[in-house]
């Protein structure tokens, strides 16, 4: 959620600023803009699209060596181009772009007010700009102290860089709960809210801590202060991303591509990990705390969205598996709910980018309470990464598609692990039980091709029979119950079809008045665990007219002789199940989209990293 670029040294900024806010339009957006400093500082910025703040700019002067550049998602104030970033100060001496929330803009809006500063919008952002311009005016201090001594006087999350035309050779960035990285060339500086936009110029990056500021010159070394004045020394470290993984490689879409890699993303989360051959599971990032697990009251999940989704696969993982009581909570209710909390509890973080600001907090609360933290997150340096105690990452590459899709089945896959890690160190399976689950686990990345081949058809046909309905019901028991929970959610997300997920049983507790001929319901109806449960759940929806799809095991009769449409995974293990179920149900709400004209890579209100609460 919104998109931060900047670059000072001496190259054109313009082509660097507008390729990089190209990049970051996963992010989701609804404006965008752009300063430059030249002969003078100069803003522009408009609502909608990269694409048309190129067009709105295409008969201006674009020559700058220095500049900073945003795409907004709305928080405080409607989507439009007085609110669109970047905002001047009052003088028009200072420009300034931001990502997160000023909490208590309001207050200092007033107390600029009385002292004669206007405001041309809305924006929490625009008051911190002023707020920057009244101290170095009165406080006669540099742009850099006059930044670092505002943000003491803020409170929220901010990742901001600041450009002035009385320092043309500077910029000063700094961050508090939301990303920002800066990229050192070999005589410049690139600023970036990720990586994204910075890998095709250099691997040399610095993540900033919370509380940092960075001072950035032309020709100058980095230098890092906190806001309290405290000296920092920059940490460089290198990106291991490649530029070849931000591109589409031929598909249409990048969530179709990044359906697509799911074979290889799974298997490289267990590269190194998973040794069939030797019999054993390790996880480096989680070694020095199996002690920790092991004798852990209970472990507290926090996620948001499909990471919370994957967070319920994993309850039934470590119950199951290695029985280890599980707590599932959602990071943006866990931290407000008072939570009984104690050293003995360990907490697995878990989010595809590792900046998700429910999760963030919820992990400072668990912290303070003295529990163990772990996290589970894709995005190497992010602030989850360095919050926690320790963790694993999943290495799924990339996935810019905001509807996560390879996120979560590698999510599942470390889950799985972990799982599997503590049931071999507690004794909790037979040896010949745990190595048949090992060498299920080991033919996935071969089982997830298969899917993908096996559904191709009839996903499609469902598509196009269903496109225009208003509703979906996703139904499923036990492992395949976060599945549909999953399922429904990707449908919403990028068709904007209302959808819901249930554990087949509550069907008749409330959603089974919806059924009628009208009422498509998915059944996740795999071959295991209460298969003759689902069957009769079927029935039911048949029995009142429902028209039902149905994700089945390959070779199955009695829910092809009922079901409307069968689509089919191949057999596995039944905890091992969502790594399969899930792809047919990415690919029917890729379709439907698609089909209905959505744009499936940037869903409507939605940002790919949530940095706001």
């Amino acid at each position: 959620m919104c998109g931060i670029v900047a670059y000072v040294g001496p190259k054109q900024a313009y082509p660097i600023l507008i390729n990089g806010l190209k990049k970051l339009e996963y992010r989701g957006y609804d404006s965008a803009g752009i300063a430059l400093l030249n002969s003078s500082l100069n803003v522009y910025k408009t609502k909608g699209k990269v694409s048309e703040l190129e067009n709105f700019v295409k008969d201006v002067d674009l020559r700058g060596t220095i500049g900073i550049a945003h795409t907004r998602w709305a928080t405080h104030g409607e989507p439009n181009q007085a609110n669109a970033h970047p905002h001047y100060s009052q003088s028009r001496e200072i420009a300034l772009i931001h990502n997160g929330i000023i909490e208590n803009y309001g207050l200092l809006r007033k107390e600029l007010e009385t002292r004669g500063y206007t405001f041309q919008s809305t924006t929490d952002t625009e008051v911190l700009t002023n707020l920057i311009e009244d101290i170095k005016n009165n406080e006669h201090v540099s742009l850099f102290d006059a930044v670092r001594i505002a943000l003491n006087q803020v409170i929220g999350a901010y990742a901001i860089v600041v450009i002035s035309y009385d320092d043309p050779d500077t910029l000063i960035a700094a961050r508090k709960g939301s990303p920002l990285v800066i990229g050192i060339g070999k005589d410049d500086y690139y600023v970036a809210s990720d990586a994204t936009p910075i890998i095709e110029y250099t691997k040399n990056v610095v993540y900033l801590d919370d509380e940092e500021v960075a001072l950035i010159q032309r020709s100058s070394d980095l230098k890092i202060k906190t806001i309290r004045n405290q000296e920092k020394t920059p940490y460089v470290q290198q990106l291991e991303m490649n530029l070849t993984a931000l591109e589409k490689g031929g598909y249409e879409h990048f969530m179709l591509k990044e359906i697509y890699e799911q074979p290889f993303s799974i298997k490289d989360s267990m590269r190194g990990r998973l040794h069939t051959e030797l019999g054993t599971v390790s996880l480096g990032g989680i070694v020095d705390f199996e002690p920790k697990i092991l004798a852990a009251s209970r472990i507290i999940i926090v996620a948001c969205g499909t990471s919370w989704h994957a967070g319920l696969v994993g309850e039934y993982l470590f119950e199951d598996l290695a029985r280890i009581p599980v707590e599932v909570e959602y990071a943006s209710e866990f931290r407000y709910r008072n939570p009984v909390i104690n050293e003995s509890d360990v907490v697995i973080a878990i989010s595809q980018s590792g900046e998700t600001a429910d999760t963030l907090a919820a992990i400072e609360l668990a912290k303070s309470k003295g529990a163990t933290i772990l996290g589970i997150c894709n995005v190497v340096g992010s602030s989850i990464a360095r919050a926690t105690h320790g963790g694993s990452y999943t290495h799924a590459g990339p996935e810019i598609g905001v509807a996560s899709t390879k996120a979560f089945t590698a999510q599942v896959t470390l889950l799985t692990l972990m799982a599997l890690r503590m049931a071999s160190l507690k004794g909790t399976l037979s040896r010949t039980r745990y190595m048949q689950i090992l060498h299920a686990l080991e033919l996935i990345p071969e089982k997830v091709a298969q899917t993908l081949i096996l559904s191709k058809k009839t996903v499609y046909e469902v598509a196009e029979k269903f496109k225009d309905v208003r509703n979906f019901l996703y139904l499923g028991r036990g492992y395949n119950f976060p599945v549909a929970l999953e399922g429904a959610l990707k449908l919403k997300e990028i068709s904007y079809i209302h959808a819901e997920g249930y554990p087949a049983a509550e069907m008749k507790h409330g959603p089974i008045a919806l059924i009628d001929e009208d009422m498509p319901v998915v059944f996740i109806a795999t071959n295991k665990g209460t298969y003759d449960k689902v069957v009769s759940n079927i029935q039911e929806v048949k029995a009142r007219k429902g028209q039902v799809i149905a994700i089945v095991t390959e070779g199955d009769t009695i829910v092809k002789g009922m079901a409307d449409y069968i689509i089919e995974i191949p057999e596995t293990e039944e905890m091992l199940v969502p790594l399969l179920a899930t792809i047919p149900l990415q690919k029917l709400s890729y379709h439907i989209a698609v089909m209905r004209g959505c744009n499936v890579d940037q869903p409507r209100n939605l940002a790919k990293s949530v940095t706001v609460e």
